[in-house]
C-alpha cells in the first residue's frame, strides 16, 4: 500500500537498511545512551523495549537527527552525521514521535498536506491521502474536523498517517500505543502490521512489551542507557527475565 519510491545504490539486498553503531548521547553530564550498537534489516520489525527513562526515545531522536551524539548512524548506506533532520525525513527515514505532536488548530487533511512539503509527484499525494484514509476510516469521516478535537486514538491515527504521508522506507514509531484503550491499542497495531506487510520497515519503541514482542521480527532490550537482551519477538517473549521484568511473569 505504501511502496517507498527511496532506493539507495550503495545498499546491497543483504546489508541492513539502518545500522546504528556506537550510539552515544549525553544530557549535561548525564549519560543517557552508553555506545549502543544494532541493526534494522529491509522489511523488518525490531522492537525496542525497556522501562521508562531506559533510553528509547533517546535512541529514535538521536536516529532521526534531533539530537547531538557520538557513533555512526548510517541508513540506505549514507552516514547520517551531517545530514539535517529534515533531509534525514528526505531519504525516506520518518518518525511518528512520542506524544503524537499534531496541529490541534489544523485540521485532519491539514495535518497530513504538512507531512508533503518536500514531495514534488502532485498526482501520488493525491493517491496517498486516500491511502491513509483506507488505512484509518475513522480519519476519513473527520477529514475536515480539527485535530484537537479528535480522541486520543485518532490523533495517534493522524500522527501514524502523516508519517506515512512522507512515504517512508523506514518508519520509527514511539509508543504509538500509549495512554489508549485495549480496543484502540488492538486497532494500532493491526495497522502496524499492515504497513510492514506493504514493504515498510519499522523501529518500534513500545512499553506494551506484550504486544511489541508479538509483532516484533526481532527485539532488543534497553536498560540504562545499554542494550541487555537480544533475540527474536518470541525468544524474548520466552526469556524468563524479560518475562518477569516487563510481561507482569
Amino acid at each position: 500500500m505504501f511502496d517507498s519510491p527511496h532506493i539507495s545504490a550503495a545498499a546491497s539486498p543483504a546489508s541492513p537498511l539502518l545500522s546504528v553503531s556506537g550510539l552515544t548521547v549525553f544530557y549535561g553530564n548525564i549519560r543517557a545512551l552508553h555506545g549502543i550498537s544494532f541493526d534494522v534489516m529491509e522489511s523488518e520489525i525490531v522492537a525496542l523495549i525497556g522501562a521508562n527513562g531506559a533510553g528509547k526515545s533517546t535512541t529514535l531522536r538521536a536516529i532521526s537527527g534531533l539530537v547531538p551524539h557520538k557513533g555512526d548512524v548510517v541508513f540506505g548506506g549514507r552516514n547520517l552525521r551531517r545530514v539535517r533532520p529534515e533531509n534525514i525525513t528526505g531519504m525516506g527515514l520518518v518518525q511518528a514521535p512520542e506524544g503524537r505532536c499534531i496541529f490541534h488548530n489544523l485540521s485532519v487533511l491539514e495535518n497530513l498536506k504538512l507531512a508533503t512539503w518536500q514531495r514534488r509527484d502532485n498526482p501520488q499525494i493525491t493517491r496517498d491521502y486516500e491511502r491513509v484514509f483506507g488505512c484509518f476510516p475513522r480519519l476519513a469521516e473527520r477529514r475536515h474536523q480539527p485535530g484537537g478535537t479528535l480522541s486520543g486514538g485518532e490523533q495517534q491515527m493522524l500522527a501514524i498517517g502523516r508519517a506515512l504521508m512522507s512515504r517512508p522506507r523506514m518508519l520509527l514509531l514511539d509508543e504509538p500505543s500509549m495512554g489508549l484503550a485495549p480496543v484502540m491499542v488492538t486497532e494500532i497495531f493491526r495497522v502496524i502490521t499492515e504497513i510492514h506487510r506493504d514493504g515498510t520497515s519499522i523501529l518500534l519503541v513500545e512499553q506494551n512489551a506484550n504486544m511489541a514482542l508479538r509483532h516484533a521480527s526481532r527485539a532488543l532490550v534497553l536498560e540504562t542507557g545499554l542494550i541487555t537482551h537480544r533475540g527474536t519477538g518470541a525468544e524474548l517473549l520466552g526469556n524468563p527475565l524479560v518475562r518477569e521484568a516487563y510481561l507482569g511473569g
